[in-house]
């Protein structure tokens, strides 16, 4: 081997040897894995400062967040009675229901105007259906915008897979005829072409809905934020 050779092959190797001990430069840390949560409160806003947070950290695009109409968003006025479904509530020309809290409305659409898609998953069902877009729009609420794909919904009800009732899934809102909201949930996003989020954002008074949502999720690759609301309804004077 020549003189030059050698030099040649020595350099290399000392280029070789330098560069496996240099550090690449470090690359900024990206947000930490999201992991399911199981809480409590009788504020809205929590649950709206936090799912900002999170789509600050994973992107609007990729947040569900559910909402439940009956002691979520909204209230039965006082004297309506009990039942926003019944018989004596089939005149869908006025609501008989009020927001949970004032500002309820308001708060839902912060959390649309960040990109996420929000929607409605009621244990309503179908039959209910005129008398709750009544009751969502006079009360400031619309689900269209930011409804999961297909925004329009589908054009009547189906049977889901794992159902054993037809659900209805109509401009953002899913009456779901109070079956297991996790399995009727999951057939819905299985129905689309779009991924799965990867955090549903979830605000219910049912602990038992939660629980569905966190137990059909929990082997899949999207982790649920449930929050149980427990905000009383308010009481009318002298009652």
């Amino acid at each position: 081997m020549s003189l030059t050779s050698s030099r040649t092959l020595g350099l290399a190797l000392f280029l070789l040897a330098f560069s496996g001990c240099a550090t690449a430069p470090a690359s900024p840390p990206g947000p930490p894995p999201p992991q399911n949560l199981l809480g409590s409160t009788d504020e809205l806003q929590l649950v709206t400062e936090l799912s900002l947070n999170l789509a600050d950290q994973y992107g609007g695009d990729h947040i569900l967040v559910l909402l439940e109409i009956d002691g979520t968003l909204l209230t039965m006025k006082p004297g309506q009675g009990e039942n926003p479904c019944g018989s004596s509530s089939m005149d869908t020309s006025a609501s008989m229901m009020q927001p949970a809290q004032a500002d309820a409305a308001e708060l839902v659409r912060r959390i649309q105007a960040a990109g996420m898609k929000v929607i409605v998953l009621t244990s309503r069902g179908p039959d209910c259906s005129l008398q709750t877009f009544t009751e969502l729009s006079s009360n400031g609420f619309s689900f269209t915008a930011t409804a999961w794909p297909p925004r329009d919904g589908y054009p009547g009800p189906f049977l889901p897979e794992g159902g054993v009732r037809p659900v209805l899934y109509d401009n953002g809102v899913f009456f779901v005829a109070d079956q297991d909201k996790g399995v009727m949930l999951k057939a819905l996003l299985e129905k689309t072409s779009d991924p799965r989020p990867v955090l549903i954002v979830m605000a219910d008074p049912s602990r038992e809905s939660l629980n569905a949502v966190m137990k059909t999720f929990s082997w899949t690759g999207t982790k649920v934020h449930a929050w149980h609301y427990t905000r009383e309804p308010a009481v009318a004077p002298g009652s």
